[in-house]
């Protein structure tokens, strides 16, 4: 499984983008926009085309989701604790960890972690330059969630991920900071499915 997650600030023509990605068979979106308000983030989603709503993960104004047909929330590691218990009945859920016996101790009803930093980041200059995510996979012990590495994932490096015991990567930086964002991305899926 590749995801892709939206770039905190917009970057020219990122709509366009977004539905090419769809149409090249990206598997889920994040949509992370911190600092957009609930009217422009409704703006947002209603260029997407309604076709791939459903494959849109909120990441914040959760509210939106029954309006556009979204099943799909992400929780950040420190909001975890504060999810409602009836989204668990109602949405499909991720979140995020940064060690492996955080994500070990995840419980069942978390569709996936992202586990992050795996590589030096590519959006965030000097964040996990001495990162060791990727040799803590072989620790894996929990099979109830999926595992999706995070962080510094290119076509260049894409192939050392999924030698470890991952379920899927995400892609962020490669893509948005490209000027070729869906041939880095095709790129990544064709190596991906090659393994």
């Amino acid at each position: 499984m590749i995801l892709v997650i939206t770039p905190e600030n917009q970057v020219q023509n990122e709509i366009l983008v977004i539905n090419q990605l769809f149409r090249e068979k990206l598997d889920l979106l994040h949509v992370r926009k911190p600092g957009m308000n609930v009217e422009a983030m409704r703006k947002y989603i209603s260029q997407i085309n309604p076709d791939y709503h459903s494959q849109i993960v909120l990441h914040s104004h959760y509210s939106l989701a029954e309006e556009f047909g979204i099943y799909r929330l992400h929780f950040r590691e420190a909001d975890r604790n504060n999810v409602p218990d009836h989204f668990f009945d109602e949405y499909v859920l991720s979140t995020s960890v940064h060690t492996i016996d955080c994500f070990n101790e995840l419980a069942a009803r978390w569709e996936y972690a992202f586990i992050s930093p795996v590589f030096p980041s590519i959006s965030k200059k000097g964040y996990g330059t001495d990162s060791e995510i990727l040799e803590s996979i072989q620790y894996r012990k929990n099979d109830r969630s999926g595992l999706i590495a995070l962080g510094g994932i290119s076509q260049h490096n894409i192939d050392a991920v999924f030698t470890e015991d991952v379920d899927g990567a995400a892609l962020l930086g490669a893509v948005w900071q490209s000027e070729e964002p869906i041939q880095v991305y095709t790129a990544c899926r064709q190596r991906a499915l090659s393994l």
